[in-house]
């Protein structure tokens, strides 16, 4: 049967968080799947206390409230642990390269802290499926390992269920190259420049992807209203965005001295 092939480790990864504003909502819990090359598996799974009230309409999707979390780490208290876990890791998830990569970030930033994930390589499975067959995790799971997903919406269990649906996407499609650095490419979006995708490049030049500047240079935008960069700083995006904004509104002044 076919099998993912490995050169370093593999971190499988599932968020439960308080909501689904990049920006501003804050993880709950993380669940990390390690597979190493011999296929031995590492977990690390843990509650965290966001700093925010979690929604009673999020609670009623992962059944986690805030007495849950009350007397759980911060997520500054448990950084430094989740970065070393991480390291040296090409990242898998399902619907991570929108949603848990993004978040995972800011978390990090909001403590000072950069994951830096230089040279690593990001496996979507919600993409090979929705490339390869068009459909959620329950879904997938069913389809490609015929069983039922238990325990939905924990992450531990959403996170081991994505790993599994890898493996059975690589023994059903023959066409799939069986390493992540072939996955990365098949699954990937390129042009991005901040994970939220506020920013997008087109050539080798940086555009806007949202509001009244789509479609719109960034620097061409920055050099005729400077004040949009303040306003963007002020503003609620993520502070991965503000970073990537800062170094291209950096180069610039840089280029008039």
């Amino acid at each position: 049967m076919p099998t993912l092939t490995l050169q370093r480790p593999l971190a499988v990864i599932d968020l439960e968080t308080t909501g689904t504003n990049v920006a501003t909502d804050r993880i709950i819990e993380i669940a990390i799947i390690k597979v190493m090359p011999d296929k031995t598996i590492q977990t690390k799974v843990k509650r965290v206390h966001p700093g925010i009230p979690i929604p009673a309409a999020t609670t009623a999707i992962h059944g986690i409230c805030d007495d849950d979390v009350k007397d759980m780490p911060t997520f500054k208290q448990l950084a430094n642990e989740l970065r070393q876990f991480l390291e040296n890791c090409d990242i898998a998830g399902y619907n991570s390269n929108r949603f848990d990569i993004p978040v995972l970030v800011e978390e990090f930033l909001r403590c000072d802290l950069e994951l830096d994930l230089t040279d690593r390589k990001f496996v979507d499975v919600q993409k090979i499926f929705h490339l390869m067959e068009k459909r959620t995790l329950g879904a997938a799971y069913k389809f490609y390992c015929d069983k039922e997903l238990e325990n939905a919406h924990s992450a531990e269990a959403d996170a081991l269920a994505t790993y599994y649906i890898l493996e059975a996407q690589l023994d059903r499609y023959e066409n799939l190259q069986k390493d992540v650095h072939s996955l990365a490419e098949f699954t990937k979006e390129d042009g991005y420049i901040d994970f939220a995708r506020r920013m997008v490049l087109q050539g080798d030049v940086e555009m806007f992807n949202f509001g009244k500047y789509k479609g719109r240079p960034v620097r061409e935008v920055l050099k005729a209203e400077p004040q949009y960069y303040d306003w963007m700083m002020k503003a609620d995006f993520p502070l991965n965005t503000k970073q990537k904004l800062t170094e291209i509104y950096r180069s610039m002044v840089l280029k008039k001295i």
